[in-house]
């Protein structure tokens, strides 16, 4: 939910700073700028605030400046693509009828009080008709003349307490073939409420995808279609739809960005019975969640980090130490190597927020602090690595997810308020380093798509499987040698809609049975005395702990018997059960960790050798590094830099080696104007000089033993030459 929008768009589209980007010559091209490594968002014409020198910028909104404001972007050498609400904007001429003669007041999102559900004032949360889809087009159609070459359509959302406009009931009746019923009326209500808000929006997408795919066929061009969204956890815990895993199955759709943040991941939920934020391990989650939407279909992910969030209200110590923990976390999922790095880079490094001892006081981003971001803003650039490698507690273990979490979370019995019914499972290996990760459910049907996955946890409280086809896929994958854990006690309320394992002839209690039946276990019964002990299925094993996960995460002990079980499917998998109370990942020459609270006992693991943490403006050697709880780094291993010629290690600027020469190495730099850069080098000897835009460069230092150079200057935000001779 970028709420941010709703704050700065008033101000977004007003005062393009165009004779800027015109006086300003373009950043020199960088070879790899079309692999979209790195992305931004933005509602504004290019600015020094903006200027984040990322391979793509998304230009915001499709009103009718989008054009001038998507040149002053591509004046100064940035791919663009272009971003539009799905589900809200400034589309009144829709809501009012100027589109299409048709008035659509009544297709608002509308609570069960007859409220409209508004991102403010008359922007509401659409309930989207047929005519819907068609606004989206004629506006994404700006955008296509004006050359973007990806259109990315956000946050498709239907709120829960939704579903009682007069639109969605029309569109109840056409859907189901029957009159409306208020979805707080029952439990079936509720569940066919959220059914039909998921449809709804994917077929208001397919029409933009479709619209975008002929104008590819009319012009030879291959523009492409992304949906911004929000994690499944994050719209199940939220208590909003969307269509999510479906997507990627709709012709036309290319991929996501993942909107994951500390605004999502600082959403409290239980563990051991604390209810607490816990940002690091939820969008380690999130994260996990939406790369499994894509793993092994052949689309793209970006995973979004933001170095502030929605909330204007916090200090910017609060927002450095979660944004590091939402990074360390997106890198924690190695076959992502593209980023967002910023949804709004202006309210980033032009934003005021309160003081920490003074709250009543605001002030701007500490110069350290754009420093830091800067420098991992442009490591990011490096992340596509071929070797990655583990060393935490056991691999290879996922918990199925479905996006039926987000169709049970409404009157008149909702799910589990904290989704502990997702995180009662997940956290217990989480705490203990296994780097388990959500696993969609609607894609195992994918060819390969569980290679690697040995074991996997599986639950229907609070979900349900949209289809057999899905258990037919599973237990193949049991047969095959999977191990199935199962944490069900068959008493979740929505096991009486009315769906698949009930209707057309199948006459199952519960989609368990239906599993069950698939599995070979068609007369296992809930058995006490056997529970949670392997029972061997082909080549692979089920066990079955007959709880409520959402019970077991409200106790103190809860986790233990989850770990316990799950240690039983481990061992019957032929994995070595390890616990570790760190999770750390190596990527090439990076290295990321972080340490766990709440976790096993043992001193925490410390690292040797020379690195660089990239948190550290200053860019310190460093002999060890410790992974204490709460400690998070994303490290550069300086062993893997060696040899005669200069390398760029890290920059807190954009900075691109452009001449190579026997004496001396030029680099093109520009970075967001009046914050502090610094460039580190691995250099095998001092440098005799150092020029910055042909004038002597006086704040360097070379260390002989580390053979390594820093250079520090004010960034500014246009290209200037970067000489060192040596």
């Amino acid at each position: 939910m970028r709420y941010p929008t709703l704050i700065w768009l008033p101000a977004l589209f007003v005062g393009l700073p165009m004779s800027a980007a015109e006086t300003l010559p373009p950043f020199p091209p960088d070879p790899q700028q079309h692999l979209e490594r790195t992305c931004f968002q933005t509602g504004q014409g290019w600015s020094e605030m903006g200027n984040l020198r990322s391979d793509v910028a998304i230009v915001y909104g499709i009103d009718a400046r989008l054009p001038q404001r998507i040149q002053t972007w591509r004046d100064r050498g940035y791919r663009i693509h272009v971003m539009t609400g799905v589900s809200w904007g400034s589309y009144q001429d829709y809501l009012y009828g100027r589109f299409d003669g048709i008035n659509h007041e009544d297709e608002a999102q509308t609570d069960r009080r007859g409220n409209k559900i508004s991102h403010g004032g008359d922007v509401y949360y659409m309930c989207p008709g047929t005519n819907f889809g068609k606004f989206l087009s004629v506006g994404v159609q700006r955008a296509l003349d004006a050359g973007a070459e990806a259109i990315h359509l956000e946050e498709p959302e239907f709120w829960v307490r939704g579903g009682y406009s007069e639109g969605f009931k029309r569109e109840w009746k056409a859907y189901y073939g029957e009159d409306w019923q208020p979805p707080h009326s029952s439990v079936d209500a509720q569940w066919r409420a959220s059914k039909l808000k998921y449809f709804l929006y994917r077929r208001a997408l397919q029409q933009v995808f479709d619209h975008v795919q002929a104008f590819n066929q009319r012009s030879g061009r291959k523009v492409r279609c992304y949906v911004p969204t929000h994690s499944l956890l994050n719209y199940a815990h939220w208590r909003i739809v969307s269509p999510e895993s479906s997507l990627a199955r709709l012709k036309g759709c290319d991929g996501y960005i993942a909107q994951v943040w500390t605004g999502t991941s600082r959403t409290p939920n239980l563990y051991r019975g604390q209810l607490r934020e816990r940002t690091f391990e939820t969008a380690f989650l999130e994260y996990g969640a939406m790369q499994n939407l894509v793993r092994a279909t052949g689309r793209t992910v970006w995973y979004l980090n933001d170095p502030v969030e929605d909330n204007p209200d916090h200090n910017w110590e609060d927002y450095r130490v979660n944004w590091e923990s939402t990074m360390v976390a997106s890198l924690l999922q190695p076959e992502v190597w593209q980023f967002e790095v910023a949804p709004w880079p202006e309210r980033v490094f032009g934003g005021r927020y309160p003081k920490k001892t003074k709250r009543e006081e605001r002030e701007s981003m500490p110069p350290a602090y754009a420093t830091e971001v800067q420098t991992v803003i442009n490591a990011l650039n490096d992340l596509k690595q071929p070797r990655v490698e583990w060393d935490c507690g056991t691999t290879g273990v996922g918990l199925l997810v479905s996006d039926s979490l987000m169709f049970q979370r409404g009157e008149p019995t909702p799910s589990d308020p904290h989704l502990s019914h997702v995180y009662g499972l997940a956290l217990p290996l989480v705490k203990r380093g296994l780097p388990v990760m959500p696993v969609q459910l609607e894609n195992l049907t994918v060819p390969r798509y569980l290679d690697g996955v040995r074991v996997l946890l599986l639950t229907y409280h609070g979900m349900k499987p949209l289809g057999p086809e899905v258990h037919v896929a599973l237990a193949d994958w049991v047969k095959r040698g999977g191990v199935l854990v199962i944490c069900d006690d068959d008493t979740d309320p929505y096991l009486a809609v009315r769906e698949w394992w009930n209707s057309d002839g199948c006459r199952y209690a519960t989609p368990r049975e239906h599993l069950f039946e698939q599995l070979g276990l068609s007369g296992a019964k809930l058995d006490p005395a056997s529970a949670a002990k392997p029972v061997t299925v082909g080549q692979g094993a089920v066990l079955w702990l007959p709880e409520n996960p959402a019970k077991l995460a409200a106790t103190a002990d809860g986790d233990a018997r989850v770990a316990e079980t799950v240690k039983q499917a481990v061992a019957r998998a032929g994995l070595k059960w390890r616990e570790t109370n760190y999770l750390l990942l190596r990527r090439g020459p990076y290295v990321i960790g972080a340490g766990l609270d709440e976790s096993v006992a043992g001193e925490p693991k410390t690292l040797r050798g020379r690195f660089v943490n990239l948190f550290d403006p200053e860019l310190r050697v460093r002999d060890s590094v410790t992974l204490a709880p709460a400690a998070r780094c994303f490290l550069l291993d300086l062993e893997s830099k060696r040899g005669p010629e200069p390398q760029l290690l890290a920059s807190a600027c954009k900075a691109l080696p452009t001449k190579r020469a026997t004496n001396s190495f030029t680099l093109a730099v520009e970075g967001i104007a009046n914050t502090p850069a610094v460039v580190l080098l691995y250099a095998s000897q001092a440098p005799r000089a150092v020029t910055l835009a042909g004038e002597p460069l006086q704040s360097f230092n070379y260390s002989a033993e580390a053979r390594l150079l820093w250079l520090r200057f004010s960034n500014q935000s246009r290209p200037r030459e970067l000489q060192v001779e040596f």
